[in-house]
């Protein structure tokens, strides 16, 4: 479980280039404009729960915690993989997690070690797929690419969709 911010101050990948011809990038139309992504990889299934929202903060995170415990999975017993986030470790979101310890195990991620979360390797395909070296003339624009590639992940088969096993 982790987040990640959509902006459209596009990420650049690495690209093909005739020698001496340099690829020239616009600037974005309102580069500060961003949201972020909240989501929740499930191993098993390979799916993704997720909620756009234009704050990180404990509020939208505690809003998506009881999406996922009461609306999406309410009988279902969590392994939650967390990073450090200030948001994760707030009173609030730990008296919210202290009501489910019966169905939630939280294992928490050592500081600056992303790369043990595998919702990490998702938001990498998402941003990849959505957005890498593309400009788009809007903010709702990108959100709905992004949008197709997080549905993408929770149909099978669907070419956009990343195969965690392979």
């Amino acid at each position: 479980m982790d987040e990640s911010t959509v902006t459209q101050d596009f990420s650049i990948r690495a690209c093909w280039m005739k020698r001496g011809q340099q690829r020239r990038l616009p600037a974005p139309p309102g580069a500060n404009a961003f949201h972020h992504v909240i989501g929740a990889l499930n191993w098993r299934s390979q799916q993704v729960d997720y909620t756009l929202v234009k704050t990180k903060n404990s509020e939208t995170f505690i809003e998506f915690l009881e999406h996922l415990l009461e609306g999406a999975y309410p009988q279902k017993r969590f392994v939650l993989v967390m990073d450090n986030a200030p948001w994760h470790r707030s009173h609030a979101v730990q008296a919210m997690l202290s009501l489910y310890e019966s169905r939630v195990l939280v294992i928490w991620l050592p500081p600056y070690c992303p790369m043990l979360n595998p919702i990490e390797r998702f938001w990498r395909h998402m941003k990849d797929t959505a957005y890498a070296n593309t400009l788009y003339k809007s903010m709702n624009n990108l959100l709905d690419k992004v949008q197709q590639v997080l549905s993408a992940q929770n149909t099978i088969n669907h070419p956009l969709r990343l195969n965690f096993v392979a």
